[in-house]
């Protein structure tokens, strides 16, 4: 699945290519100036190294950084395996994360709808999830927000799935 630079009202979301993903995870954010970017405060954020890991170890882009006014808020991204990240359900799970300073103020929910939105108008996706901390408020509001529903706890976390027919 090749992703596509993604834009919102505030936000633009741009695909993390393998080199890029191992220079950050290097510690290298020169390749952010490259681009014209610099980081906000606070990010890489503390699970960045996770969404990043999987792009070096599958060799698929499955993120994207988010990007306000030329600088990194944070990153979200497509759970994959070996085989990408739809299973043979057709199912998709996404994750998310800003930097501290940027949490709060409605970035969160632009995200998340934009990237379920632009995997539910892919005919091979039919369902896309996320899980959050069950504690996690704030992220279980974003999820709500665009027109998940709970489905329960999995693994200890809070799972909100939205169908394509709710699309």
């Amino acid at each position: 699945m090749d992703l596509a630079p993604l834009t919102t009202a505030r936000l633009r979301l741009e695909p993390v290519t393998v080199p890029t993903a191992r220079a950050i995870l290097a510690g290298d954010l020169s390749v952010l100036a490259a681009a014209g970017l610099s980081a906000a405060e606070g990010w890489p954020h503390e699970d960045t190294a996770d969404g990043l890991g999987m792009i070096v170890k599958t060799g698929q882009t499955l993120s994207w950084l988010v990007v306000a006014g030329g600088v990194v808020i944070g990153d979200c991204g497509l759970h994959g395996g070996p085989d990408g990240p739809v299973d043979e359900a057709g199912r998709v799970e996404i994750g998310y994360g800003l930097a501290a300073p940027s949490r709060g103020q409605g970035y969160g929910s632009e995200v998340v709808a934009a990237i379920t939105e632009w995997l539910l108008a892919r005919s091979e996706v039919r369902q896309v999830r996320a899980c959050t901390l069950t504690d996690n408020a704030p992220s279980r509001r974003v999820l709500e927000k665009a027109g998940f529903a709970y489905a329960g706890i999995e693994d200890g976390e809070a799972v909100y799935e939205r169908d394509a027919t709710a699309a």
